[in-house]
């Protein structure tokens, strides 16, 4: 499949009720190619009327009585379905208009919306099955549990994977009954915009699905405090986190599912298959330009193949083709924009000043866009900042480590807790780590494989809640317990 190099955007506006509006103070921001600073659309502006607009064409949608709450469950799979099948239709396009929005390779934009598409698949065989139970009560009591959808939904979307993201939260949500506004990020609003056309396309009533582009502290906050909002779900930094969670409390104590940063720690053991864990922890690393939140960020290399892994993972760095995320031949493409390009670029530094053995790059690249060299750092320790603060960007850092008690001791040693890697040819090693760190993800003799069926999200600092799975779905659902009296058995 070739990229569309010339691609642009086929909506630029709001999309509530079904309606491509402009938002109301008429205002607009631009939107930027990271690879070459130019516009790629001026996108509307959405605000706190915006979004009442939306709750409240979402609050219509959700009525008893409403097409959307009268529709059977089978029903709402079979428009999930076909939102699915319209998004592998326009995947040349959808793909294209990412890998200009963010930056990323074409092939991995690809990856990205077959993933999104999978997602869809995987949620809409969920619309009817979301079950209830009878339970045995004591009594003469007939008592059951139903699963209702929770209501107005809101989605706030990161940048790094816009619409596979997006799918995460609307394929359960709609496959649970409820309606949605999508804040997607300010950064990379194409293909939510897109993705709004082919929910009309595919049936889903007015009201349903709603997408008011915008900022964090305006249309984010507004959606964060809006009392018709029965829940929120985020997936960003854990600093925006708490902000949601506290604007949650404030209002109407709705719902919150949060996916936040991590630090997640990489444990790479003597007996390993070394070829094969430098280049799973180079991708679980340098993926997406390393703008992803369960990165291999700390990488610790048990002591007897340290110097063998640090040369390696250094060699591998160095091959790693940057350049024009249109061109097959570069494997990384540019960081997502001017805030996130300065930070990367500090944190560097920071790790020289620190002490760390800088291997290869530790710079921007000549030329326009936001790209930063591969970097690798050796002789890390854990009090660095390198090492205790997610960088978001193309920087690996080497740890060593002794035994394997301390290497329990130290990958739990942050306020983090998203995903940990684990290889190891010894699978009592493997069961030991797994069963001792504390995150929410454990790969073993392999990194970032995601899947729609597996429960993802973090401990402690990492978020709350989990998406994928059975319990993505049951996150946008409330049980009610109905108890029923009974003639008496005697009467």
């Amino acid at each position: 499949m070739e990229p569309l190099k010339t691609v642009k955007p086929r909506h630029t506006q709001l999309f509530i009720n079904n309606k491509w509006v402009d938002s109301t103070s008429g205002k607009t921001f631009e939107d930027i190619d990271p690879a070459t600073f130019e516009k790629i659309a001026d996108i509307q502006e959405g605000d706190k009327e915006d979004v009442n607009r939306a709750v409240a064409a979402a609050k219509e949608a959700f009525k008893l009585g409403s097409a959307w709450r009268k529709s059977d469950a089978s029903a709402r799979g079979r428009m999930i379905h076909e939102i699915a099948n319209l998004m592998e239709k326009d995947i040349q396009f959808l793909a294209s208009l990412e890998c200009r929005d963010v930056g990323k390779p074409f092939q991995t934009a690809v990856g990205d919306i077959k993933a999104a598409v999978a997602e869809l698949r995987y949620f809409a065989g969920w619309a009817d099955k979301i079950c209830g139970s009878t339970i045995p009560v004591d009594g003469d009591f007939f008592t059951y549990t139903r699963l209702e959808p929770v209501g107005v939904c809101a989605a706030i979307l990161p940048w790094n994977f816009p619409l596979a993201l997006l799918t995460w939260k609307v394929g359960a949500a709609l496959a649970a009954g409820c309606t949605m506004i999508i804040k997607p990020a300010e950064q990379t609003p194409l293909t939510a915009l897109h993705f709004a056309s082919l929910c009309e396309t595919a049936g889903l009533p007015p009201g349903v699905i709603n997408i008011i582009p915008g900022y964090g502290p305006t249309t984010g906050a507004a959606l964060a405090h809006h009392m018709d909002v029965d829940k929120i779900s985020f997936t960003g930094s854990t600093q925006v986190g708490r902000l949601i969670m506290k604007a949650a409390a404030d209002s109407n104590l709705k719902k919150v599912t949060l996916e936040l940063g991590g630090k997640s720690p990489n444990i790479i053991f003597a007996d390993a298959d070394l070829q094969h864990a430098v280049e799973q922890s180079h991708q679980g690393l340098f993926f997406n330009m390393g703008q992803n939140c369960c990165a291999a960020s700390r990488t610790y290399v048990q002591e007897e193949i340290y110097d063998k892994f640090v040369a390696m993972s250094t060699e591998r760095a160095q091959q790693k083709t940057v350049g024009d995320p249109f061109d097959p031949k570069n494997e990384s493409g540019p960081q997502i924009d001017e805030e996130q390009y300065s930070k990367i670029l500090e944190m560097i530094e920071s790790g020289k000043q620190e002490g760390a053995r800088l291997m290869t790059g530790g710079g921007k690249m000549d030329g326009k866009g936001y790209f930063i060299q591969p970097t690798v750092f050796a002789d890390v320790t854990d009090s660095m900042r390198i090492a205790r603060e997610e960088i978001f960007g193309p920087v690996q850092q080497i740890i060593k480590f002794k035994t394997i008690e301390e290497a329990i001791v130290r990958a739990n040693n942050t306020a983090y807790g998203l995903a940990a890697g684990i290889f190891t040819t010894d699978i009592n090693k493997a069961l030991t780590m797994a069963n001792s760190v504390r995150a929410g993800t454990v790969w073993v003799n392999t990194y970032n494989a995601v899947h729609a069926q597996a429960p993802f999200g973090g401990y402690k600092e990492s978020g709350i809640g989990r998406e994928h799975g059975e319990e993505g779905v049951k996150h946008y659902c409330e049980i009610k317990t109905v108890t029923i009296k009974v003639p008496s058995k005697n009467s």
